[in-house]
């Protein structure tokens, strides 16, 4: 039968409001399914009035973990209030009022989930809470609160397993921000640093090997808040007046754990899975456990069928020991494995597969051994998931590139567009910088912002400088805050000042921290330190590195070294060498030798030239020659023209000349002007005055100072006066102290007492002490 079109502008309407769609009939024979956006809306989602009130839920049902039962079989003890309570209430309810996400990270066990049930059920008792599944359940859930106009609170526990690209990402978020719908979410720290990838590798401009899922993007939006695992003080304080046997208990026994550690019997279960793994013990289940950790740890998502880990925990035992330790059979290893301890939980967890099992993250968080090979080939074979295959690649990026590679490559074969980001970011690790073009481009075609910004680094990086700034300017036009600072970062390059600066503002607004420090860096070359200081100080005290690195210099320049210091302290602890170079330069100049040295000596372990150098030189001056030898000839041997030459001048001072000699032409020939300036001077010793002038003359075209008065001192003695005061008036309108004093002490010998007055002047009111002369050659 047909039926009439519906005339333009006309909706039909229902009891309490408006709805797009709606299905009228007298009788419905069989289900009836509601789609939403052209996605099928589960059974769960399609009636938020269904949804619990924060105020009536539980926390077992918000995932809090549970702890030893009292005597009522209560596994939830009282609520400690902690530390961080006021700070996680008021960002909820501001999230209420105007949408996004509060984020509560720390370490398994912490209380995070607790911590956050508590803090819903106190600011926001009327609203319905809404736990939508990880993948396309939560934009779904998001559509179905936009359309029923029910006051809602998102509640995302674990979000690593919500982030990526059916999940949250950018866009989602600033919908929610949009619609004023609040988000509650939780991570543990060993997720949020896998998502939340630094960006120094980028500062220090190598292309970011950074992961290619949305959420990243997400999390560089978010100020989440750190909940300790070790209870401070007064957390302890409050704990004490809590009237509950169990809470009394940890309080007594915690020891370095932290009390919700405890009471969720973590470190126990550790040591007892550790303990089971010799004869006489559980060695079958503790492989079973081993092999689910090391599962989970390659990014493979639970629930892991018995088939899979029976199949999985075979190398396990076999290290062990295999036969020798009389190994239990598999059901009394898996009955051991899944009994539930001190009434908390168990070290396989069950799930609603009967035959499959989750492993309690506390035991994945707290174990650091490499994941055998054998565990990601066996991780590979049982998924098929685009999902997990590009989290698996991510999760062996680093520790396991082959893995990585071929993981990527089959999230990539099945359309995967995070996956051809991250392995395009792999191949130009390795060298590949054509096929990762190729990833890069099918990913931008897509419109992946990430694709664009990793893209024209690769081509900044072989010269296609234009090209290069055409993706990073389609990237800004969305956006990318790390594009603004790229493209901030080229144009500078490009001469292109005021564009980057703007660019530089940009980036710092939306708080990357990047762009933050690059403008800093450029505010201070520019004249205007007090701004540049302004910006650089939030964010080098929230542990920016590279931001301390540019303050220190800043500090530094304006003569501040004590506060210079505390910066290069910073990102010298982080390994920096570059701030342990400076570092030292600073501790030497205050006379902390002893320190100095020590980060002379971090900084030249890591292969830093310049620290080589400087420690070389610090040890001839306090007469430990041998050492300074071997430092100068391991810099010298890495091929630095700068270290032959101070090996050469070491040479020279001990009486070695045809070795000193030997090392300054190799230096002068590598283009070093200071050991043209030296084997000059060397020569004139020699009496080969006709050479030496030669050298001096190319130093002096290199841009050496002191080679303009010493070319200057040769020429006088050779009676060449005219020539030789065309170089002494070069040599005093650059200003050098030391080189105006030597002028006074030349012309003085000459017997031109006047003109040398005059230099011995201009030498003291330089800075230069008054007393010499001085050796200007090394």
């Amino acid at each position: 039968m047909g039926a009439e079109r519906e005339a333009p502008g006309t909706s039909n309407t229902i009891s309490g409001g408006q709805q797009e769609n709606v299905v009228m009939a007298r009788e419905i024979s069989g289900p009836v399914t509601f789609t939403t956006a052209g996605r099928r809306v589960p059974a769960y989602l399609q009636d938020p009035l269904r949804w619990p009130l924060a105020g009536d839920w539980g926390a077992l049902e918000a995932g809090a973990r549970r702890a030893r039962p009292d005597h009522s079989g209560d596994a939830v003890p009282p609520y400690v209030p902690r530390d961080r309570d006021p700070l996680i209430r008021t960002r909820l309810k501001r999230a209420a009022d105007e949408g996004g996400m509060v984020l509560v990270v720390g370490n398994s066990t912490a209380g995070k989930t607790r911590t956050c049930f508590e803090a819903l059920r106190a600011q926001l008792p009327e609203y319905r809470v809404v736990a939508p599944t990880a993948g396309p359940d939560l934009m779904t859930a998001v559509e179905v609160i936009d359309r029923t106009g029910i006051r809602c609170v998102v509640w995302l526990d674990d979000l690593e397993r919500y982030l990526g690209s059916e999940g949250m990402d950018p866009g989602l978020l600033a919908e929610l921000v949009r619609l004023r719908i609040p988000v509650l979410a939780t991570m543990r720290y060993q997720q949020f640093d896998v998502f939340a990838a630094p960006e120094d590798a980028y500062e220090a401009g190598t292309e970011p090997a950074r992961s290619a899922i949305s959420g990243a993007r997400v999390l560089r939006q978010l100020d989440a808040v750190e909940l300790d695992r070790v209870w401070s003080p007064d957390e302890l304080e409050r704990a004490g007046k809590a009237d509950d046997d169990r809470i009394a208990d940890a309080l007594a026994h915690h020891g370095p754990y932290g009390i919700a550690e405890y009471l969720a019997a973590g470190p126990a279960l550790f040591q007892e899975w550790h303990r089971a793994a010799r004869p006489g013990g559980h060695p079958r289940a503790a492989a079973l456990i081993a092999a689910a950790v090391d599962l989970a740890r390659t990014g493979l998502r639970p629930p892991y069928p018995l088939n899979l880990l029976t199949d999985a925990h075979e190398p396990y035992l076999a290290a062990a020991g295999g036969p020798l330790l009389r190994p239990e059979s598999l059901d009394k290893a898996l009955k051991w494995a899944t009994r539930r301890r001190h009434g908390v939980t168990s070290l396989l967890v069950p799930t609603q597969d009967p035959n499959a099992w989750d492993v309690f993250d506390y035991l994945t968080d707290h174990t650091h051994a490499p994941v055998p090979d054998a565990t990601w080939h066996t991780a590979l074979r049982n998924t098929t998931d685009t999902d997990d295959l590009a989290i698996i690649g991510f999760h062996a990026h680093y520790v396991a590139p082959g893995i990585a590679e071929a993981s990527y490559r089959r999230a990539v074969d099945a359309g995967h567009v995070g996956a051809m980001v991250n392995l395009g970011a792999l191949l130009a690790g390795a060298g590949h910088k054509d096929e990762a073009e190729r990833f890069y481009r099918r990913a931008a075609d897509t419109g992946h912002t990430d694709a664009m910004n990793n893209l024209a680094l690769l081509l900044d990086d072989v010269g296609r400088t234009d090209e290069a700034e055409d993706f990073l300017r389609r990237a800004v036009g969305t956006g990318h805050a790390e594009a603004m600072n790229n493209l901030g970062v080229l144009l500078l390059k490009a001469g292109h000042t005021d564009e980057a600066e703007l660019m530089f503002r940009r980036s710092a607004d939306t708080g990357h921290l990047g762009g933050v420090s690059n403008l800093g860096a450029l505010l201070e070359d520019l004249g205007h330190a007090d701004e540049a200081e302004v910006l650089l100080r939030p964010a080098a005290n929230a542990g920016y590195v590279h931001a301390a690195i540019v303050l220190g210099a800043l500090l530094v320049r304006a003569g501040r070294t004590d506060e210079a210091e505390h910066f290069y302290r910073q990102a010298a602890d982080t390994g920096h060498s570059e701030s342990m170079f400076n570092l030292g330069v600073l501790l030497v100049r205050a006379g902390c030798t002893d320190e100095a040295e020590h980060f002379y000596r971090q900084a030249a372990d890591t292969g830093h030239v310049g620290a080589m150098i400087n420690l070389g030189a610090l040890l001839s001056e306090l007469g430990r020659i041998d050492e300074a030898e071997c430092v100068f000839r391991q810099a010298a041997a890495i091929g630095n023209p700068g270290a032959t030459n101070s090996l050469g001048v070491l040479l020279h001072r001990t009486g070695r000349i045809d070795e000193a000699e030997r090392c300054f032409r190799q230096a002068a020939d590598a283009g070093d002007t200071g050991a043209m300036n030296n084997l000059a001077v060397l020569l004139v010793e020699l009496h080969h005055a006709d050479e030496a002038e030669s050298y001096f003359r190319q130093a002096v075209d290199g841009g050496y100072p002191d080679a303009v008065f010493n070319l200057g001192a040769l020429l006088h003695k050779a009676g060449r006066t005219d020539e030789a005061m065309v170089f002494f008036r070069q040599a005093i309108e650059a200003g050098s102290p030391h080189v105006m004093f030597n002028l006074g002490v030349l012309l003085r010998n000459a017997g031109q007492a006047d003109a040398a007055e005059v230099s011995f002047r201009k030498a003291v009111e330089a800075g230069h002490p008054g007393t010499g002369p001085e050796d200007s050659s090394y």
